[in-house]
Order: structure tokens, then sequence, then C-alpha cells
């Protein structure tokens, strides 16, 4: 009996005239992550994508575990291939789904008839199989409504596939198809999450962290490489840069008054943010800012600090409660990271009374005594760049 996963296409479908790019994308990351699982042949039919074992050593197990952080699926299916002939389909049934059906108190049959030429309708088929079953397993009785295992039986255009149902995928599109963008990644809980919501809707990500050595410490960088890790299945290989940011914070400090320390830091995390963003063809930058959370984020600040840069700066994150973000934090993984308590450069100099609603002018004037293309530029030369895999 041949095993097989079948990968089923969320929002892809919706596509039009380029739906076949956002397949081939799609083809090519489920490729480079089944590697590590066996060899595998992939391929796109009728909505769904076909990952098929072309060995025996295949570590299924893995390569499902691994597809769940896929972007671009919305379920994910291990099924038994069989004849498309009904009694076939339950032999196979009754083999692959053996023990689910010995265990089970109730169960329903649901029938998919892609290939038209079948000559049973997918009512018949579900009323066939479905009546066979409850027959060889005296266990089971039919629950239409609330089934306590639901046997899938598929009838496509190369064979028929019976599954016990799929697990949920990750969604969105695929990393990629949506083009480049700089996401600020601190070692917080908020923007790792606006990193993963990111990568979600088809964006590769270039993660740039602020690292004020020796006020935030080694641990403090090391936290934020690890938060790239847990990102990296879900949002692909990835280069960290890491931006030498003391010198510009002592200087903001010893020049500028202390109400504004904070925007005017955050304004020069947008400058360098730029820069970066247009040496590497990036079309915004990303951040994990969240409304009114801090005094840095009311709709005045937020205008501020985005008031110098020319790309879009895109916060997921914006409207969210916090306990949604923490969330969200759980289900990728980077809560626990994330809390551990190691500082980042965003409480180095922080103001004791910071301006909540400023004007961009006076925000432009306090920051004037600096030499603002001269800092930035020496931040971008001292970048280091780290690759996760």
């Amino acid at each position: 009996m041949e095993d097989i996963i079948l990968l089923k296409l969320g929002e892809l479908v919706l596509k039009g005239l380029n739906r076949r790019n956002f397949e081939q994308k799609l083809i090519g990351i489920v490729n480079r992550v089944l590697r590590p699982y066996g060899q595998f042949k992939v391929y796109s039919v009728q909505s769904t994508l076909y990952v098929e074992p072309l060995e025996s050593g295949c570590d299924m197990d893995g390569a499902l575990e691994a597809l769940k952080k896929v972007f671009g699926i919305v379920s994910i299916s291990r099924a038994a291939v069989c004849e498309k002939d009904k009694d076939a389909i339950l032999e196979t049934a009754k083999n692959y789904l053996s023990d689910a059906l010995k265990s089970a108190g109730s169960f329903k049959v649901e029938s998919k008839r892609a290939d038209k030429s079948f000559p049973m309708t997918s009512i018949q088929l579900s009323q066939y199989v479905g009546g066979e079953l409850h027959d060889a397993f005296p266990n089971l009785k039919v629950d239409v409504h609330h089934p306590e295992l639901v046997v899938n039986v598929e009838v496509r255009d190369y064979a028929a596939y019976v599954h016990a149902g799929g697990m949920p995928g990750a969604g969105g599109l695929p990393v990629g198809s949506g083009g480049r963008a700089v996401t600020l990644l601190s070692g917080g809980i908020d923007s790792p999450v606006s990193t993963w919501m990111t990568a979600r809707r088809g964006i590769s990500v270039i993660p740039v962290h602020f690292f004020s050595f020796p006020y935030t410490s080694e641990l403090a960088k090391q936290k934020v490489l690890d938060l790239a890790g847990i990102l990296a299945p879900w949002c692909g290989r990835m280069m960290v840069e890491i931006v030498p940011f003391t010198h510009i914070q002592e200087e903001i400090h010893r020049n500028c008054p202390e109400e504004y320390f904070t925007l005017i830091m955050r304004r020069f995390m947008m400058r360098i943010a730029q820069r970066i963003a247009d040496n590497n063809n990036c079309k915004a930058i990303i951040t994990g800012e969240n409304l009114g959370q801090v005094a840095s984020q009311t709709m005045e600040a937020l205008a501020v600090t985005e008031a110098c840069t020319s790309v879009p700066v895109l916060r997921p994150l914006i409207c969210m409660d916090k306990s949604e973000i923490i969330s969200y934090a759980r289900k990728i993984g980077t809560y626990e990271t994330s809390v551990l308590p190691y500082e980042d450069c965003c409480t180095v100099f922080t103001p004791r009374h910071p301006r909540t609603k400023p004007k961009l002018e006076n925000v432009v004037q306090a920051e004037a005594p600096l030499d603002i293309e001269a800092l930035v530029s020496e931040a971008c030369a001292g970048i280091e760049r780290v690759k996760i895999l």
C-alpha cells in the first residue's frame, strides 16, 4: 500500500494568470523543507500538492511536522493511494485505517469525486464504503454530525486516496512570493510575532537588530539569534543584520533633550533600516509596534518616527491586545525565549518623561546637533551579518 502526503492550497487558488508562479514558489519551498527526510517527488494537480516518497526509508512523520510550518498550505493529510475502484477503496480503508476504525465509537465517510468519470457520485461512494465499514467493524455507529472518526475518500485524476482527515497547515502565501522587507527584530515578544505575520503574507524578511554593547550583553544578542532560529522554519533562510548602535545612543544622550531620546533613537533605526532596505531591494520596513503600548507608539509618535523613511512602514500588530500577541508568540514557539531577562537597546537611556504627542518640527530641531549622515554611515559600515539556515 503506497503512502503519500496531500497538501491543500489556500488562497493561492484564487490567483489569476500568475497562479502558477505562486505554485512553483511553493513547490520549491516544499522540496527544500523535505530534503532532510528523504527523496520525494512533489507535483501539483487540481489545487493540491502531492508529496510522493521515492524510497522506502523516507521519514514521513518528520516530513509532516516540517510541512506544518510552510506558508501557503491550509491542510496536510497523510493518505493511502489505491485504484479508482469502489472495492479497492473499501479494502484500502479497512487496512489503512484499521486501528482508528477499531478504536472509534462513531464514524462517517466523506467522499470527493474530482474525477467526474468515476461511475459513482460522491454520495453513492460514501454510502457504499460507509455501509461496508459498518458491517466490518461492529463497534462503529454512524454519526454524520459529530463523529469520532471521519473516513475521507478522494477520487482524483491519477488515483483514489483514503485518509482520516487533514491537519491544519500554516495558511498564508509562500515566502518570497510577495517580495522582500526589512523587519526590526528585538529580543521582546512583539517583533518576532510581527516578523512571522509578515512572512505569512509571502514576504521574505531580512531581520535587523540594534546592538548596544556594553549596555546590552552578548547574551542579549544571542537571544535575538535564537529567536531568528525559531522563526527560520517558518520564514526560510535569513541573514540577520546586527547594527552597532552604541555610538548613536551615546551621541543622542549627549546632545539631545531627554524627552526626545526614544523618538530620535527610533528615527535613527528607521534611517538605518531604510539604508538596508535600499541595499537589498526591500519594499517595506516591518516593526512590532502596537498602538498606545508605550510612549513612542502613540499616533503622533509613530508619524514622527516614520517621517524619515521613503518605503511603507508595516505594523502587523498595530491594533492587537497584548494577550493576543502573547498567544501568537506561544503558538510559533518564540514566547519562552522572548521573556528571558536580557535587555535590548530600547532600555538604554530611557527618558523619565518621554514626549507622547511630539511635533515633527520640534523633533527635527532636537536632533539638529547630530551629524545624522555620518552616524548612519558609521553604523551601516559596522554591521555584522549572521546567516540563519
